[in-house]
């Protein structure tokens, strides 16, 4: 499953999950071995893989002929394709979408190969050893997409309310394959609302991007009580096509608008309070390969626990996620892939350039969204040292000049000395008072807001606590209320939502995190059974006693302020 929803009427798509794939490790004792297995699949999630790092190989046929695109929704973490023995392409990040395309192929049976690459090298600034797990695999769906002589690459849609009412901006990326020039023509409707034309010549080869502007009249806003979705569709035609379209792609928006107003975050106009969980990709059973129903899982239990945002920590997610969340009004922070690169990290060569391709492949993919409010950054980089400052500087700017319709933050945990804090809208901190020292919550909270008030250049904009938290080992019980006991959580978990949410001028509060989660081998010696312990469920989504604690308080904070 790759969508909630059907993207085309006229394009012929296959998803390449309906049947086995072989897989064989490159590697070690096991290497050649074929295994059949379902896609998507991380190999960690297999009897004798557990712990594997190295290169693995996806194979599976395929029938097909023309022109064709394979779009793969994740790969970890570097990605080379093959089809037929000859190299199609290559892409590097396990969080983000990529395609390759394959021109004029023959009629007959295909040999698709995916050689999937987990280790850590120098070559890679992004996925390093981390407090969570690198996994390796194919993690998402893929698809094969059947084109003809040009097809639509991405379709925005980005609503805009103004004096006179709601607009939208339409951005339309085309792409030829003839090795001649078309006379075409390109239709974008917006439901009953409309439909915008343009008649264009597309050069052979060439990549084009139309832009549109369609009035949408009256329209219900998308909100979190009613998460109102419009579909918007595009059609093109070419001067061959007797009137039909050859190709067509289907997308959908909400009409919301989220902006900030001093030191409030606004949705359609109200200042929200945002109550939400930082929430990994990571399931025992299936690694970060959630299928559908465990995804729609933790977001049910997420309602019952009165969360109303994710913060999707800390890489862009699967779009099943960003569907399900569009559908049922649930507020989203993504953010790229970064997570507490040191100085000399973020001095790795390639780290600007890995770091800025992950934001325009996440902001491409994922920008018609609605449920998405906020565009992070770098958690917890190097956010005080100059030459942080010009790294945050240039991806802000890229995303500004990506989209203008939400704003952006990085959640931080520089104790008064990150001097980022003029560049985005929001202002964002991670803080661990009663765990990793011992202030009390109310006074640690109060603190750091004052001095973001009256000491940094992040002084009158919104404030959010992207992570707080404890640690607690499911079933390890103690009236002692020792550190690792789900009593000590409780009582801590307690402290911090209420210190939080009853700050003056706090917009809310993300806790860290929603479940218990794998980490990389290296962080074993400070995290118990080599996971990251301070879900309010653990890895198997069991309750721990911290779970009704969250729930009441939750459930008593309305959605706005």
């Amino acid at each position: 499953m790759i969508r909630t929803f059907r993207t085309n009427n006229i394009r012929k798509v296959t998803e390449l999950s309906d049947s086995l794939w072989r897989f064989s490790p490159c590697d070690g004792e096991f290497a050649g071995r074929i295994y059949p297995v379902t896609v998507p699949c991380c190999w960690e999630s297999l009897p004798d893989f557990s712990a594997y790092r190295g290169v693995g190989v996806f194979q599976k046929e395929f029938q097909a002929e023309g022109n064709i695109r394979l779009v793969f929704k994740g790969v970890s973490h570097t990605a080379r394709i093959c089809v037929d023995g000859r190299e199609a392409g290559t892409h590097y990040n396990a969080y983000t979408p990529f395609a390759v395309e394959l021109k004029n192929l023959e009629q007959g049976i295909h040999r698709l190969e995916v050689y999937a690459d987990n280790r850590f090298s120098e070559e890679s600034a992004l996925h390093v050893p981390n407090d969570y797990m690198s996994y390796g695999g194919i993690s998402r769906g893929v698809v094969l997409e059947e084109l003809g002589d040009a097809y639509i690459e991405y379709l925005h849609a980005v609503p805009v309310k103004e004096e006179d009412g709601w607009y939208v901006l339409m951005s339309v990326k085309l792409h030829s394959l003839a090795e001649r020039d078309l006379t075409c023509r390109l239709d974008v409707r917006l439901e009953e609302k409309g439909t915008v034309s343009e008649k264009l010549t597309l050069k052979a080869g060439e990549e084009k991007v139309i832009e549109k502007r369609l009035a949408a009249g009256d329209v219900e806003v998308w909100d979190m009580e009613t998460a109102r979705l419009y579909a918007v569709s595009a059609e093109l035609f070419t001067e061959d096509s007797q009137q039909a379209p050859v190709d067509d792609l289907i997308e959908r928006l909400g009409f919301r608008q989220i902006r900030t107003e001093g030191k409030d975050i606004l949705l359609n106009g109200r200042k929200i309070r945002i109550k939400g969980f930082c929430r990994h990709e990571d399931h025992p059973m299936f690694g970060c390969a959630l299928p559908f129903a465990a995804i729609e899982q933790d977001l049910q239990i997420a309602g019952d626990l009165g969360a109303n945002a994710i913060r999707t920590s800390h890489y862009p997610n699967d779009e099943l996620f960003l569907d399900l969340c569009d559908e049922q009004g649930i507020l989203v922070w993504e953010e790229n892939h970064a997570r507490g690169l040191s100085l000399e990290q973020m001095e790795n060569p390639n780290f600007e350039r890995q770091a800025e391709e992950c934001i325009r492949e996440m902001i491409t993919a994922h920008i018609n969204h609605p449920s998405i409010i906020i565009w992070g950054i770098l958690n917890e980089c190097a956010s005080d040292t100059e030459y942080g400052y010009e790294c945050y500087k240039k991806q802000y700017e890229l995303i500004r000049r990506m989209d203008t319709s939400r704003p952006r933050s990085s959640s931080s945990c520089k104790f008064k000395t990150d001097i980022c804090f003029g560049l985005p809208e929001i202002v964002s901190y991670n803080l661990y008072p009663e765990w990793y020292h011992d202030t009390p919550a109310a006074e640690y909270v109060k603190d750091i807001y004052n001095w973001v008030q009256e000491e940094s250049e992040g002084s009158g904009k919104p404030f959010l606590v992207t992570e707080i938290g404890a640690g607690a080992i499911y079933g390890y019980r103690t009236p002692a209320l020792c550190k690792w006991s789900e009593e000590y959580q409780a009582q801590a978990l307690e402290h911090q939502i209420k210190a939080v949410l009853e700050q003056e001028g706090c917009s809310g509060i993300f806790i860290w995190q929603f479940c218990d989660v794998r980490i990389s081998a290296e962080w074993f010696a400070n995290r118990p059974r080599t996971l990251n312990n301070k879900g309010i469920v653990d890895e198997y989504r069991r309750r721990k006693l911290s779970y009704d604690v969250v729930k009441r308080l939750y459930h008593s904070y309305s959605d706005y302020r």
